[in-house]
C-alpha cells in the first residue's frame, strides 16, 4: 500500500535529483572543464616557447600575455626580478607576498612562478561566485515548486472534497459520500468516513422509520383500551377486562421489543457471550407451542437471552401463521463450523415477492390489519438483527408442501454430540 509518507519521501527525492540534474546542465554550459591544476601545467609546458626573451619589447610581452589570457581564461602579470611590472592582460593583480601556489576555493587561484631567466610570471583564475550561488539557489527554489506541488495540490484536494462531505454530512445531507482515490491515508480516511456516513444514516432512517411505526401500533391498543374503560364505567363486563389485560400485554411487548431493537441498532458484536447448546434451546422453546424439535446437539458461542429470544420469536411466528398445525424446528452443524437453525410451519406461506420484506420493523402483508395476528411486526426484524450480531443470517424460504420455512445461520460452533431428539 502506497502511504502518504512514502509519496512525500519520494517526492523530496525527486526534487533532489532534478536539483542534481539542472545544476549540473547549468555548470556544464556555463563552465569549462580546465582545472586551476590543469591550466598551470598548461601554461608551465609552453611558457618557454610562448614568452619572448628579457630584451624584446614590451609591446611583444603584452602581446604574447594576452595570447595566454585568451587561451586561458586568467589573469597575468610579467614582472622583472625585483618585482618592477613589465606587462600585463587583464584584470590587475596586486603585489603577492610569496612565490608559488595559493588556492581560495575549488576555482580560485593564484600562481607565482619565477621564470629561468629570473621574471616572475604570475597567473590568477577567479570564478564569480554570486551568479554561481543566485543561479543554485533559484533552481533549488524551481525544483522544489516543481517537484512538491503536484503533490501538495493533490492531496489538499481530496482533504476538501473531505470537508466539502463532511459539512453535507453535518448539514443533514446523510446520503453525502467521498470517492475513494488511492490507497493512501487520506484514502483511508474517506473510506472511514463513507463507513460511519452510512451507519449513521441507516442508524436515523431505522429510527425514523421505528418510531413513525410504534406511534402507529401504539395508538390501536390504546385506542382499544379507552373504549374498554368507557364501556366498563358502572358495569362488571369480565371479557371487557380479559380484553384490557391483553391490550396491556400487547403493549407490554411491544415496548421490550422496541427497546430491544434499538439496543441491537448500537451495538455490533453481543455484550456477553458464552457456549450455549442451541438444540436444547430449541427444544425448551418449542415445548411451549407443543413443536417438534430434531437434530444435533451443536454448542454456538453467543449472548443466550438474545438467542432464546430469537427462537422464541420464531416459533411465535410459526404458531401466529401456522393455523396450529405442527411446527417442525430442526438444529444441524455446518461445514467450516456454524450452526444451521430451521423452523417451519404449515401455513398459507409468504409470497417471493415478499420473503424479504417480512424482515423489516413492522411490516404486515397487505390486507392484514394491526392485532389480526396478535403479534406487532418486530418479532422477524429482532431475528435477523440477532442472528446478524451473532455472525449469521436469517432468511425465508419455500417450504416443500406448502408453508413457510424459516433458516438461521449462526456463526462459530463447537459440536458436542450427535443424536436426533423429538
Amino acid at each position: 500500500m502506497r502511504r502518504l509518507y512514502l509519496q512525500v519521501y519520494l517526492a523530496f527525492l525527486s526534487i533532489l535529483v532534478v536539483f542534481a540534474v539542472l545544476s549540473g546542465a547549468l555548470w556544464f554550459f556555463l563552465h569549462d572543464d580546465d582545472d586551476g591544476r590543469r591550466a598551470f601545467e598548461g601554461v608551465a609546458e609552453i611558457l618557454g616557447k610562448a614568452l619572448p626573451s628579457p630584451d624584446r619589447p614590451v609591446a611583444e610581452l603584452e602581446q604574447a600575455l594576452a595570447r595566454l589570457h585568451m587561451q586561458f581564461g586568467i589573469d597575468l602579470k610579467l614582472s622583472r626580478a625585483d618585482g618592477e611590472p613589465i606587462a600585463a592582460a587583464g584584470e590587475p593583480i596586486g603585489a603577492l607576498p610569496t612565490e608559488g601556489w595559493q588556492h581560495r576555493g575549488r576555482r580560485n587561484w593564484t600562481l607565482s612562478l619565477r621564470l629561468p631567466d629570473g621574471r616572475l610570471l604570475t597567473a590568477r583564475h577567479r570564478h564569480p561566485r554570486g551568479p554561481l550561488l543566485l543561479w543554485t539557489l533559484g533552481l533549488l527554489a524551481l525544483a522544489t515548486a516543481i517537484g512538491a506541488y503536484p503533490l501538495a495540490r493533490r492531496v489538499t484536494r481530496r482533504l476538501e472534497r473531505l470537508q466539502a462531505r463532511v459539512e453535507q454530512l453535518g448539514s443533514g445531507q446523510l446520503s453525502a459520500r467521498v470517492a475513494i482515490e488511492g490507497k493512501d491515508e487520506v484514502a483511508e480516511l474517506a473510506c472511514s468516513f463513507n463507513h460511519a456516513a452510512e451507519r449513521i444514516e441507516r442508524l436515523v432512517n431505522v429510527q425514523r422509520s421505528m418510531l413513525a411505526s410504534a406511534s402507529h401500533e401504539l395508538r390501536s391498543p390504546l385506542t382499544r383500551i379507552r373504549m374498554a374503560i368507557e364501556l366498563l364505567a358502572g358495569e362488571e363486563r369480565p371479557e371487557l377486562r380479559a380484553q384490557i389485560a391483553r391490550d396491556v400485554a400487547e403493549l407490554d411487548d411491544l415496548i421490550d421489543e422496541l427497546l430491544l431493537a434499538a439496543r441491537l441498532e448500537t451495538i455490533d458484536t453481543p455484550r456477553s457471550s458464552e457456549g450455549v447448546n442451541l438444540l436444547a434451546l430449541t427444544a425448551e422453546e418449542g415445548a411451549r407451542v407443543d413443536g417438534s424439535v430434531t437434530g444435533v446437539s451443536v454448542r454456538v458461542k453467543g449472548d443466550p437471552r438474545m438467542l432464546r429470544r430469537m427462537v422464541r420469536n420464531l416459533f411465535d411466528n410459526a404458531q401466529r401463521h401456522g393455523h396450529g398445525m405442527l411446527i417442525e424446528a430442526t438444529v444441524e452443524p455446518l461445514d467450516g463450523g456454524g450452526a444451521r437453525l430451521l423452523v417451519e410451519d404449515q401455513g398459507p406461506g409468504v409470497p417471493e415477492e415478499e420473503r424479504e420484506r417480512i424482515f423489516e420493523p413492522f411490516y404486515r402483508p397487505a390486507g392484514m390489519r394491526e392485532g389480526t395476528d396478535g403479534g406487532v411486526g418486530l418479532g422477524l426484524a429482532l431475528v435477523r438483527q440477532i442472528a446478524r450480531h451473532h455472525h449469521g443470517e436469517a432468511c425465508c424460504l419455500e417450504r416443500v408442501g406448502g408453508g413457510t420455512r424459516l433458516e438461521i445461520t449462526l456463526g462459530t460452533n463447537d459440536v458436542e454430540a450427535s443424536g436426533a431428539n423429538g
